[in-house]
């Protein structure tokens, strides 16, 4: 209590970067605190290993510690320590120096990349931009400035896995008990500096259901567009953290809550602010969380393509309502909610070419009849189409019956996948854009690709 006044007095005073410094840490045994050593990765802890054999401090510090000591899995561990960028490299055969802004070493075990930081130091003439926030940082100190300046007191632990060693100097340990999330030093200093913190000030209360110390969601609101500054691949690897965290509408509500989502992406505004497609992300989003959850891989490509479908089908209904062919319409308006996405979001292009292949599979689901089904088998993305589809049947966008008979399609043996064509025909089912545009104009072939039937109207939209 005395330490935390004093140190509450000193901050009064000194406001610049080194206020926030502790050069004590509070030590703890870490298997007293509920750490299991078998938890730790062989490669972290040959990483720390090799480090100290050579003379070096290192720690395994950051997300790691925090989950373990909340009884999480962790996904990756990270590695603190006072070697220079050059001499971890010196060190590990399979490794390789990465960063201008933040350089660091990743040290490579098989599949396993261990990502190895240098103690970095408190600058009290940093180099920034007009906004604040730190353009360069590559200068080395020690290890109580590299805990002072870690963006959060849960995130600021250093675990020796060799000597089951917790070092805590910012009473992160406390404020895991109390499940509270405090940023260390000036809140809106920090933000400043990096307002990627921001967004996982949202990731952290709805992945982990803790609340936000009064004085670190003070400033959030009116520094929230300060996210805009943000380099769209950087914004892009954030997003992705946040919408894979196994919690995602829940991060994406608590975006809401403290006036993050506007201007974040087009598509969290349509997401959160309007009814139409409100159900379909919800379905793809609480499905992404299932798969999280129970460690199942996840495709960013399909991921992003079930997010910014909205704004496509929107646009294309609007096309097509216009007088526009159906897919040249839906190619246009993927390219311009990709063009208008890439302003603030640098997705990469392998994902790019997966959503739009998703994307553009979609009328082709709604003509069964002739050659078309079986065509449909031998594309390389049918897996990530028909997941599509029934995604978007289930959001109620789509007939049921349009899901279940491809279901029954991909699962059938050939002659009763000819059985099934010969159904859908009969029935009509299968030509339904042909046969309501033939109705319409009563004469002629027509092509299903051409139809605006085969784009979903107004009574479709999810809501």
């Amino acid at each position: 209590m005395i330490r935390r006044l004093i140190d509450r007095l000193l901050n009064r005073k000194t406001r610049g970067p080194r206020a926030a410094i502790r050069e004590k840490a509070r030590e703890y045994k870490g298997s007293e605190l509920g750490v299991i050593h078998g938890a730790i990765s062989d490669a972290a802890f040959r990483t720390c290993e090799t480090l100290q054999k050579a003379g070096h401090q290192a720690f395994v510090v950051g997300g790691g510690v925090r989950d373990l000591l909340l009884g999480l899995r962790p996904k990756d561990f990270d590695v603190a320590t006072d070697a220079t960028p050059e001499q971890v490299r010196s060190l590990f055969r399979r490794s390789r120096v990465i960063g201008r802004r933040f350089q660091i070493v990743h040290v490579m075990f098989g599949r396993e990349t261990i990502e190895v930081s240098t103690f970095r130091a408190i600058q009290d003439e940093a180099e920034t931009d007009e906004h604040g926030r730190v353009l360069r940082d590559n200068v080395w100190g020690t290890q109580p400035e590299d805990a002072a300046r870690r963006d959060f007191t849960i995130n600021a632990l250093y675990y020796d896995p060799l000597a089951d060693r917790i070092l805590d100097y910012h009473d992160g340990v406390r404020d895991l008990k109390k499940r509270s999330l405090r940023i260390i030093g000036d809140a809106e200093q920090r933000f400043r500096e990096d307002p990627v913190r921001m967004l996982r000030v949202a990731r952290f209360v709805a992945k982990l259901g803790f609340s936000i110390e009064p004085r670190t969601r003070t400033p959030i609101r009116a520094l929230a567009p300060l996210i805009s500054n943000i380099p769209s691949a950087r914004l892009f690897d954030e997003m992705l953290k946040l919408l894979v965290s196994g919690h995602a509408m829940a991060c994406l509500h608590e975006l809401r809550r403290e006036g993050l989502h506007h201007g974040l992406m087009p598509m969290l505004d349509m997401i959160l602010e309007q009814p139409d497609g409100e159900r379909f992300v919800t379905t793809a989003l609480e499905r992404t969380d299932q798969r999280v959850l129970a460690g199942k891989p996840i495709s960013p490509g399909f991921l992003f393509a079930s997010l910014l479908w909205q704004p496509v089908r929107i646009r294309w209904q609007q096309a097509v309502a216009a007088g526009a062919p159906a897919i040249p319409a839906l190619s246009d308006a993927i390219d311009a909610v990709l063009d208008e996405q890439a302003e603030k979001l640098a997705v990469q292009r392998r994902h790019i070419a997966d959503m739009r292949e998703i994307w553009m599979l979609q009328p082709r689901f709604e003509r069964r009849t002739g050659r078309t089904p079986y065509a449909l088998l031998e594309h390389i993305r049918l897996r990530a189409g028909y997941d599509f589809l029934v995604l978007r049947c289930d959001a109620g966008e789509l007939p049921a019956e349009l899901g279940d008979w491809w279901t029954e399609f991909l699962d059938a043996a050939p002659d009763e996948r000819a059985a099934l064509i010969a159904r859908a025909s009969e029935s009509g089912s299968g030509t339904g854009p042909r046969k309501r545009r033939r109705r319409s104009r009563g004469h002629g072939r027509s092509n299903a690709s051409d139809s605006p039937a085969t784009v979903p109207g107004p009574a479709d939209h999810a809501g």
